[in-house]
């Protein structure tokens, strides 16, 4: 690939703290999940969550005397900053968390069922209010079967991939402090693999197999991890965008393997069925001019991008 000289010595990269909890629930009765449940799982989540925080009962957030220190618009539906200058266009913020539901399908009574909850920044301040939420959630039911769950343990990731145990019912819970990922050396190459569907918009339109050029990705994961460092951290994220987005318009892909993947899920606020398709596959990126964009990169494992990401869609990782 060739794209223009842009210097990053000058500039810091993305700090994002953060932490990534398993919650590992044993199914009471006979549970279905959908295919790719991360829908469901944010939906149960958010309706506990206000349960478990709302003291107005009002039927909309927004106009609440409380909108701005409640817990729940916090979690669930950001409101932006109105003294954050240029970040009041945005109606909304990205939420600080993401779930990553486990395996979808049938599962029997007594068997192990699992999500991963990652959390940015701030948002690690209401661990504690947000596995109450998920317990409370699971114990009225989840997925077309309304079947309940009960919740075993919570672990941690630590630095090197592994899990430690933080929570069981009737224990203190003993998180460890969130991290900020440390990207090793630029690689020369390496291939991004995504694991959930990436659904990305140019134009008004969904991007596709055909049109998908790392540009738009770049684009995506640069807003996002701008809007969640300035929304959920004291650290706003210092860059060059409008150098940032004109080099990434100059990288090209190596080789793709992508396919659209189509898949369907239920609203309950709109009572219907919505399309929720993305890109899944893999492409390989190469060349010495990846150093500006490889921070970005390596924290984007963590954060997902596209639309959707805050369920689980849009998950990639990097093989270097």
């Amino acid at each position: 690939m060739i794209a223009p000289a842009l210097s990053t010595h000058s500039i810091p990269p993305p700090v994002l703290p953060l932490a990534v909890y398993r919650l590992d629930f044993t199914a009471l009765a006979p549970v279905r999940l959908p295919a790719y449940a991360g829908s469901a799982w944010r939906g149960v989540f958010g309706r506990a969550l206000k349960r478990l925080a709302c003291t107005t009962r009002e039927p909309t957030c927004p106009p609440c005397l409380l909108y701005r220190t409640c817990l729940y618009p916090y979690l669930f539906e950001t409101p932006p900053d109105p003294a954050a200058g240029k970040l009041r266009k945005y109606p909304t913020a990205p939420p600080p968390y993401v779930v990553r539901p486990g395996a979808g399908g049938p599962h029997p009574a007594n068997a192990a069922v699992g999500l991963e909850v990652v959390l940015f920044g701030q948002g690690n301040r209401h661990l504690p209010y947000v596995l109450h939420a998920f317990d409370r959630a699971v114990q009225r039911g989840i997925g077309p079967s309304a079947g309940r769950l009960e919740l075993s343990q919570v672990a941690q990731q630590t630095s090197d991939g592994g899990w430690r145990p933080i929570y069981r019912p009737g224990e203190p819970l003993q998180p460890a402090p969130p991290f900020a990922p440390n990207p090793p050396t630029c690689p020369r190459r390496l291939t991004v693999v995504l694991d959930t569907p990436l659904r990305l918009r140019q134009a008004e339109k969904l991007v596709g197999p055909e049109a998908f050029q790392f540009s738009a990705l770049f684009s995506n994961l640069l807003r996002r991890i701008s809007l969640l460092t300035a929304f959920h951290t004291n650290a706003p994220l210092a860059a060059d965008f409008a150098g940032l987005t004109r080099a990434a318009g100059a990288v090209r892909i190596e080789t793709a393997h992508l396919r659209w993947h189509d898949w369907t899920r239920y609203s309950s606020r709109q009572d219907a069925l919505l399309q929720m398709g993305g890109l899944v596959g893999e492409f390989e990126l190469s060349g010495t001019d990846l150093e500006p964009f490889w921070p970005y990169l390596w924290l984007g494992q963590w954060t997902h991008a596209g639309k959707g990401a805050v369920m689980g869609l849009g998950r990639y990782r990097l093989l270097i």
